[in-house]
């Protein structure tokens, strides 16, 4: 994995598509960054943190990208070799068409902020941040030009 964050978000983003699963080794120090970038760039998809897999101190962490990526940051590093295991792209991503994204993305951000907007649809439909959050975008501008 890239360690400096713009190549780890570009990498994550070339697959990020992609339905398959896949595996990760980072390093202690760098985990809880690379899990946000993760999080930022996947969307909520579930995910497994192992570490010292087949060894004695064996551990495993299951949940959202988001929520092991929070739990992680409240912990001391961990220490030994780190595996990242992330869940493929959901299908339903694709079952949701721009549209009907929008529509959800309007109704949210009536009378919120559009962070505030992006993270409601995120945390309801499980889509990529990414790609929520430049649809918001492209309404707000199209908001702002109607209202000129």
């Amino acid at each position: 994995m890239p360690t400096a964050q713009k190549a780890r978000e570009k990498q994550f983003a070339e697959l990020a598509s992609l339905s398959a699963t896949s595996i990760w080794f980072d390093t202690p120090s760098r985990l809880a960054r690379s899990l946000s970038d993760m999080a930022s760039v996947f969307g909520n998809r579930q995910a497994c943190v192992a570490r010292e897999i087949t060894k004695l101190h064996e551990e495993a962490l299951h949940g959202s990208l988001g929520d092991l990526a929070a739990d992680l940051q409240a912990k001391p590093p961990m220490k030994g070799e780190v595996v990242i295991v992330v869940a493929g792209r959901n299908i339903e991503d694709t079952l949701i068409d721009d549209d009907a994204l929008a529509a959800m993305l309007r109704a949210e951000m009536d009378g919120q902020r559009l962070r505030d907007a992006v993270a409601a649809v995120v945390a309801a439909t499980g889509i990529a941040k990414n790609r929520v959050y430049k649809l918001a975008l492209e309404i707000a501008k199209q908001d702002s030009g109607a209202a000129d």
